[in-house]
């Protein structure tokens, strides 16, 4: 039956390749834009700024949260995650 199997399936065999490599670029795209290191890299980054005066407490705070939002939206991916 396997044999079978092989010879009938053979024609959606470009199919499949183009599906698995489809899948691993999305894998890998998830990988990087589910990473947190360069979110708490921008956070470190952010706060030399504020100490060198190279921004102000505003721009500091709403900056800061929308870093923190993608670090929120990253651990509720991996929350999902099997």
């Amino acid at each position: 039956m396997g044999l079978l199997t092989y010879l009938l399936t053979l024609p959606v065999a470009p199919v499949r390749a183009v599906t698995w490599v489809a899948q691993r670029v999305v894998d890998q795209a998830e990988e990087e834009y589910y990473d947190p290191a360069p979110i708490w890299r921008g956070l470190a980054e952010l706060e030399q700024q504020l100490l060198r005066g190279e921004i102000d407490q505003e721009t500091f705070d709403r900056q800061e949260d929308e870093l923190i939002a993608r670090l929120e939206e990253i651990a509720a991916f991996r929350q999902q995650l099997p």
